[in-house]
């Protein structure tokens, strides 16, 4: 080479000099920063940071794609991006627990961010978990709560009913100094009133002058809800200013105690009213059973929601007015408001009782079609329960097998619907079936089965029965077992041991043991015995018609009709009257098929109808002879 000849370099060296040169300008690393070097600025306009809050975390996918650009960043650590993960994790029930996962890998976690993943966890019902991770990564790890902190737990331990770790935050507040602060005294309230402790919410009460609206309310509330009205009302008038949950509350309060004349007092007063005030109102009187005035305020209010429309429904159950029930339902939906699970229990019950199976066909069909309802156990119980009582066994065991998850309710439901319908045989092989299962027969059951015994005539699987039982499991008859067995005995023609059971039964023997033998004597034809039983029954209810009846229907059979006579005069003298009968019987082909050649318990029915039709006719014509 000639001297001052300018010599280049190939690119591959010329790369790595100036590689060498930048690590040369660069400062060495260091393990730790200085104390005077803070933690590096970020703000929220930082383009990662802005990808976070706008990603998905509907599939984590790009979420995850983000937070590795945290980590190779090294931010991921820095107080505000922590934060701004925690937050968008925490906001959906399905990335909670992500949360959780990732807040393990943070070097220092603070208040805020234990804050955060606890509100998330409540906010995505899994209370249990919150508490955990309260005591785990925060009680545990010495982080230190702040009063933020405090009112959530103390909502926390109130919701999952645990007073005794409610106890342990009020002492932890204590420690920290927040025993004054607003938010935290008003948590500590509602927490002890609910937990029954109202004497400490009062206490906490008592702590500071200062209250806000959610101070007084909690007591009004936690006065309410302990059964305490007389306080909360001496609470509401102390209050400087009131809203409308402090009005709800107190008409809550005295509906509670059926003081529906302070109820609507109050109501009367209320500056301005919500579908709540109406609603409270409305319940109030349906529970007392006044359906007129419940009604009246029903068609009174402005408007009306499902909770409405449901306590109307339900009060008409209770009254057993079922057909005005399924009239309201049908008003209901043309008003285009949507039924929920409490709407179709009412209105499957009162299509059992009606024998309605049409009816109730429409509502399991709006049922699977209708999102808004959620079949669950009680549902599916109501179910099987209509289609059983209507006599639809195949539609009643479908629901039955589609049901995740079954109480002992849905199986007596099924033994009841085959031991009504006649098919013994089925109600017997249900019950097996029961026994192999987890659940425990109960004395509900054995009603059921001794009434299926009853229904088809098994009088040795009836004895069977009633001996398992008191024998293996050691269940005490009641009057509804000796029930069954005398009316099994008696419709057998066995009414001798009928009567020993009556009179060696443990139990106060009241009206029901001695009319089923009564019913028997007058089928079987039985003078004697059907006279003696009448005479009791008529002492212990002697304003009851029916023993009268009975007693007529048995003298008539016999031909005696001067005893008949005697009985309608001690009818007459006595003011009772004999309401007239009725059957209720749906048109269309179930009508049909329901009496059937190889029914053998509706013929018997009908023949036992027949009967007393002919009786009537017979005492109609003797009154015609002049």
């Amino acid at each position: 080479m000639g001297a001052g000849k300018i010599v280049k370099l190939s690119k591959p060296l010329e790369k790595f000099r100036q590689i060498n040169k930048n690590l040369l300008l660069r400062s060495s690393p260091k393990l730790w920063r200085d104390d005077d070097e803070g933690e590096p600025t970020l703000r929220l306009t930082h383009p990662i940071l802005t990808k976070l809050d706008s990603c998905s975390i509907v599939t984590l996918t790009q979420f995850n794609q983000v937070h590795t650009q945290l980590i190779v960043s090294g931010l991921f650590q820095h107080s505000l991006a922590a934060s701004r993960v925690m937050k968008k994790l925490s906001s959906s029930p399905s990335t909670v627990h992500h949360a959780v996962t990732l807040f393990h890998a943070l070097d220092e976690p603070d208040s805020f961010l234990c804050n955060t993943v606890i509100r998330g966890l409540v906010n995505s019902n899994e209370p249990v978990m919150a508490l955990g991770f309260y005591r785990r990564e925060m009680v545990g790890k010495l982080v230190p709560a702040n009063h933020y902190t405090f009112p959530l737990l103390v909502k926390l331990c109130a919701e999952l009913g645990r007073v005794r770790e409610g106890e342990k935050a009020h002492t932890r507040v204590l420690k920290e100094g927040f025993e004054l602060d607003l938010y935290v005294r008003n948590a500590l309230i509602h927490m002890y009133a609910v937990c029954g402790r109202i004497r400490d919410a009062e206490k906490v009460f008592d702590l500071s002058m200062e209250s806000d609206m959610v101070t007084w309310n909690s007591m009004v509330d936690g006065y309410v809800k302990n059964g305490m009205v007389g306080d909360a009302r001496q609470v509401f008038d102390e209050m400087p200013e009131r809203d409308l949950f402090s009005w709800n509350s107190m008409i809550a309060g005295y509906v509670w105690a059926g003081d529906m004349v302070a109820a609507q007092e109050l109501f009367d007063k209320m500056p301005c009213r919500d579908i709540v005030s109406w609603n409270c109102l409305i319940d109030g009187y349906a529970k007392v059973g006044d359906i007129v005035l419940a009604l009246k305020f029903f068609e009174w209010m402005p408007c009306r929601n499902v909770v409405s429309w449901n306590t109307m429904l339900a009060l008409y159950v209770r009254s057993r007015d079922f057909d005005r029930c399924l009239a309201l339902f049908d008003d209901m939906l043309e008003q285009g408001v949507k039924a929920n699970e409490a709407t179709v229990m009412s209105v499957l019950t009162a299509c059992a009782h009606l024998g309605r199976l049409d009816k109730g066909e429409w509502v399991h069909c709006y049922i699977k079609d209708n999102k808004n309802v959620i079949i669950d156990v009680l549902l599916s119980t109501a179910l099987l329960t209509m289609y059983a009582k209507c006599g639809a066994m195949v539609m009643a065991k479908q629901v039955f097998d589609e049901m995740p998850k079954r109480t002992i309710v849905s199986w007596n439901s099924m033994i009841m619907g085959y031991g009504m319908h006649g098919q013994g045989e089925k109600a017997l092989e249900m019950f097996l079936a029961l026994e192999r299962s987890d659940l425990v027969p109960n004395d509900a059951t054995f009603v059921c089965i001794l009434s299926a015994c009853t229904h088809a005539g098994m009088v040795l699987e009836g004895w069977w029965y009633f001996d398992l039982m008191q024998r293996v499991y050691m269940i005490e008859p009641k009057v509804e077992h000796y029930g069954c067995m005398v009316d099994l005995l008696s419709r057998a023609g066995l009414m001798k041991d009928s009567e020993e059971m009556i009179k060696n039964t443990p139990l106060a023997t009241g009206p029901a043991l001695w009319g089923a033998l009564l019913s028997a004597c007058r089928t079987h034809s039985n003078l004697e015995l059907g006279e003696m039983v009448a005479k009791r029954l008529i002492e212990l209810e002697p304003k009851d018609v029916g023993p009268y009846v009975l007693l007529s229907n048995i003298y008539a059979t016999a031909e005696r009709w001067d005893d008949v006579e005697k009985v309608r005069e001690m009818l007459m003298k006595k003011g009772l009257q004999k309401l007239v009968g009725s059957s209720l019987v749906q048109p269309g082909s179930h009508g049909v098929k329901s009496i059937g050649v190889h029914s053998i318990h509706k013929r018997r029915l009908m023949y036992s109808m027949l009967s007393d039709i002919g009786v009537q006719m017979k005492i109609s014509h003797r009154d015609m002879i002049p």
